[in-house]
């Protein structure tokens, strides 16, 4: 039988795995998002679509870049959650 410390190691880690997994676009959009505020403050532009496609492809290419890294975290992840299965059960 699962017991209440297990339930919360996996809680644990799988809020982990989202932090570690989400923390790339997250601050790519938040580095893009500030450098165009920036340039909008500098020149004037209060244009509010003007931050939208920066961040969005900025977003796509950090998902690219990181994928495998996000991916290797996710998968590593859900193996050691399937492997410990059987112990869980019991």
């Amino acid at each position: 039988m699962i017991t209440e410390a297990q339930v919360l190691d996996i809680a644990r880690e799988a809020i982990y795995t989202i932090i570690i997994a989400a923390a790339p676009p997250l601050l790519v959009s938040l580095v893009v998002g500030l450098v165009v505020s920036i340039f909008q403050t500098v020149t004037s532009i209060q244009e509010q679509t003007l931050t939208f496609v920066p961040k969005i492809i900025a977003v796509f290419a950090s998902i690219m870049i990181f994928g495998s890294f996000i991916l290797n975290h996710i998968t590593t992840f859900m193996t050691d959650l399937w492997q410990n299965f059987s112990v869980y059960l019991r």
